[in-house]
């Protein structure tokens, strides 16, 4: 019976074990101030929300599944806009979502290369790398993370580099913060490309770098944007990018991948086989979206006040940030020594919610991630209590 079937179980979801400390927010008034999960507060931009409804008209016919021209295109400009980097359409292909990708692009390459049993990954990173993996029936190997929480290639023993399906980057980084230049991008590109293992670069936080903490952002809120692996070359090299955060689109699962257009041009016919395809309503949005920067900038800018907010109301507690200037997370240590269950208890004491370090991997265990996505009205609320700890 399948009831008692011996295969894979899977394990709980990380967010789902915070349910004890959820309570003990809650009760606190004015209830569970959320910092847990990096879900947008704000409202998707006016444009993309037009585009949708407009898209809708289109809801009787099957999207193409690598998406519309004009949807690969605006993805090509934004690319070339925003990132410096030159790439074809034809070489950008849509997806359901980072996440759907980052989950199931281990399992299309494993069909590719079944010799290839490894994936790479930072072994300080959003969980699902390694569940990716796992549902791709490969072993996931941690790359561990070096003082500024870049991944370490030298710590990659030559044996897991010779089985290595891919190498998953990402930077800027989730939960740390980390915002690697140029020239580390470059020397990942190189070690992959010399053992011919695909590099893949999550990078949906590329548009949320920051001036360094105490140097004010520019009026507009513009900055410029991280680097992408890209701009090392593209040959055995993905770039997977998201506008869940960067426009508020998560709920519309808006993403697409670009790169090698050998992996994309196999990856995208693949998945049209499986029948994976991004709606018209949620294309229409993304392009719409990827065409306008305004509301990039006004998002950071609120991010950006936030993060200074919160830094300064940790610097009169023994917490302190140890991640980068990137991303709207805060990486947060205790100085007492104290391991990050305890210390997102105390948070769940004062009415926060946070999440334990464990979930991004075990060198992450003595800290916690604080996500900036609530209003700055709860925020202050958050610094408040923060000099009662």
């Amino acid at each position: 019976m399948w009831v008692t079937a011996h295969g894979f179980v899977p394990p709980p979801y990380p967010y789902d074990r915070l349910n004890e400390l959820r309570l003990i927010a809650d009760s606190v008034q004015p209830g569970c101030i959320d910092c847990s999960v990096g879900t947008p507060f704000e409202p998707m931009p006016e444009v993309a929300r037009n585009a949708a409804i407009a898209g809708l008209a289109k809801g009787q016919t099957y999207p193409p599944s690598i998406g519309e021209l004009d949807f690969r295109s605006a993805a090509a400009d934004w690319m070339r806009r925003r990132l410096a980097v030159e790439c074809d359409p034809n070489a950008v292909a849509a997806g359901i979502g980072a996440k759907e990708l980052v989950a199931g692009i281990p399992h299309w390459l494993k069909l590719r290369r079944p010799n290839k049993t490894v994936v790479l990954h930072p072994a300080v990173s959003y969980p699902s790398y390694a569940m990716g993996a796992e549902l791709a029936g490969c072993r996931a190997v941690g790359v561990p993370a070096d003082d500024e929480w870049h991944l370490d290639l030298d710590q990659i023993s030559d044996q897991d580099a010779d089985d290595a399906l891919m190498l998953w980057i990402n930077e800027p980084g989730n939960p740390s913060g980390s915002s690697a230049d140029a020239a580390w991008m470059a020397r990942c590109v190189a070690w992959a490309q010399e053992r011919d293992i695909l590099l893949v670069s999550d990078e949906c936080y590329i548009e949320f770098c920051f001036p360094p903490h105490g140097t004010p952002l520019s009026a507009d809120g513009a900055w410029p944007a991280g680097p992408s692996a890209m701009a090392a070359g593209i040959d055995g090299v993905l770039s997977v990018h998201s506008l869940s955060k960067r426009s508020n689109l998560a709920g519309m699962r808006a993403a697409f991948y670009a790169g090698d257009p050998a992996i994309v041009g196999y990856l995208s016919e693949l998945r049209k086989h499986a029948g994976m395809m991004t709606p018209y309503p949620t294309q229409r949005a993304a392009t719409a979206a990827l065409a306008d920067d305004a509301h990039v900038n006004t998002q950071r800018a609120l991010y950006f006040e936030r993060r200074s907010l919160l830094l300064d109301a940790l610097n009169e507690t023994p917490l302190h940030h140890c991640g980068g200037d990137a991303t709207f997370y805060l990486w947060v240590r205790s100085d007492v020594g104290s391991d990050g269950w305890t210390v997102a208890r105390r948070f769940a004491e004062l009415g926060v919610l946070v999440s334990p370090g464990e979930f991004y991997g075990d060198q992450g265990a003595s800290m916690v991630r604080i996500a900036l996505v609530q209003p700055i009205g709860l925020l202050e609320i958050v610094a408040e209590r923060l000099a009662n700890w």
